[in-house]
């Protein structure tokens, strides 16, 4: 089968690669989209890893994934089920362990509904770990929430904290483009960083109540002490953002503690139940409450997967979620 394979800086190649196998309580899917996440740029293709860590295997950066189930060693999930898979790692089977493929095996399963275009439900899997993350929030009701970055991520706490009731949701971007998606989407407030201190424009977007809640969705280094920095005394601050590999990350500490806000990471694929949320997504999608797909800016051929994360990496064309279609 052809997949892509990262085997340099920024740099990727179609390859042959076997047919994965399944194991027992596995299924392979006929892969039908796959979609970018901004962890796939900002960890593995945007910086130079170390001549080791190349090629990445076949199909990776890649763990947004939907498909057909062609077959199944799973009882609960028959051939023929439209289905997302959460990739497993196991270069000893030879499975690839990324999305950029035809076929991919593994355990970890979300059907989705036979309507509809399975791009559209594809979008349930990101903002599903994003569902995950807001149980730390709680109720938002009456509460005032800042996110720090407005990509697919951001936008996905933007727009459950708005559906959630938060009073205030404040979009904290530098990309104009992106502070109007938020707008769009339910963000009753937008701030552009500039020079003058970040949190005086917070304060003044929440006529002088700042912010509750703040969470990190930027993947930048500075995005944990500019969260410090604007959240309310005794506020919580959920960092849901991962970094480039062995990045330095400063942090204002005396500010921190000062502040007595409670820091919480939150990162759904590392629970012993990593499907239960995304699981949940596609359920309130199915019942109209909430409709990730708003957030597909790019529908591509799989052909251009190189030419995508390039755009995705620069923030091009005005871009929130690109999604490939395989064939």
């Amino acid at each position: 089968m052809k997949a892509w394979q990262l085997v340099g800086h920024r740099r990727f190649e179609l390859v042959d690669v076997p047919v994965p196998e399944v194991d027992d309580g596995q299924v392979m899917i006929r892969v039908e989209h796959a979609s970018i996440c901004g962890s796939d740029t900002h960890v593995n293709y945007d910086p130079v890893l170390p001549e080791e860590r190349y090629p990445l295997p076949p199909g990776s950066p890649c763990h947004e994934v939907v498909g057909t189930i062609v077959e199944s060693r799973h009882p609960a999930h028959p051939v023929g089920t439209r289905a997302i898979l959460l990739p497993e790692n196991n270069p000893g089977r030879g499975y690839t362990s990324g999305g950029l493929a035809e076929y991919l095996v593994s355990g970890k399963v979300i059907p989705i509904p036979e309507h509809g275009n399975s791009a559209d439900w594809l979008m349930c899997q990101p903002m599903g770990t994003v569902l995950y993350a807001t149980q730390e929030w709680g109720n938002p009701g009456g509460k005032r929430i800042a996110v720090l970055g407005q990509g697919a991520i951001g936008l996905a706490f933007t727009m459950l904290a708005a559906k959630q009731g938060a009073q205030d949701v404040v979009a904290i971007d530098p990309l104009a483009y992106r502070l109007e998606r938020a707008r769009e989407v339910g963000a009753t407030a937008t701030v552009r960083p500039g020079p003058d201190p970040l949190g005086e424009a917070v304060l003044e977007a929440t006529r002088g109540g700042g912010v509750d809640i703040v969470v990190d969705a930027t993947g930048d280094v500075s995005g944990l002490n500019c969260a410090v920095d604007i959240v309310n005394r005794f506020g919580l601050i959920i960092s849901f953002g991962l970094i480039a590999p062995n990045a330095v990350v400063p942090f204002n500490h005396a500010t921190w503690m000062r502040k007595q806000a409670r820091l919480v990471p939150v990162v759904s694929a590392s629970t012993p139940t990593p499907t239960r949320d995304i699981e949940q997504l596609v359920r309130l999608r199915e019942l109209g409450w909430i409709d990730p797909a708003l957030l597909i800016t790019h529908r591509w051929r799989w052909d251009r997967a190189p030419e995508a994360y390039e755009m995705y990496s620069a923030h091009a064309d005005e871009v929130i979620k690109v999604v490939l279609e395989v064939g």
